[in-house]
């Protein structure tokens, strides 16, 4: 076996850290660092339809952030940072556009 055969197969197992994509067990998830070492899978949204992100209304987004208390979440191994926060992705996950700041 060549050393560059190795190289490619541990890259296949590694995911990419910190870059929420859709599907899983809820409309998206993310893989993301644990504090004491490893790697976590979050899970995160409402699986199967029903509710619906409404990034492009500014008073949703604000009382969606109030509600969770959105400038709280530091943690980035639990879903309600990543819900908080998924509007910076929006346009990486198929949505028009990125929104800053919280949700």
């Amino acid at each position: 076996i060549l050393e560059g055969d190795v190289n490619e197969a541990d890259k296949k197992k590694q995911p990419a850290i910190g870059k929420p994509k859709r599907g899983g067990s809820k409309k998206f998830y993310v893989y993301v660092r644990k504090p004491g070492g490893g790697i976590k899978k979050v899970s995160f949204g409402m699986a199967g339809g029903g509710l619906r992100a409404k990034l492009n209304n500014p008073k949703a987004r604000a009382a969606f952030s109030k509600r969770h208390n959105c400038p709280q979440k530091k943690d980035r191994t639990k879903a309600s940072y990543w819900s908080c926060r998924i509007g910076r992705y929006w346009k990486q996950l198929g949505g028009s556009k990125n929104f800053n700041g919280f949700w």
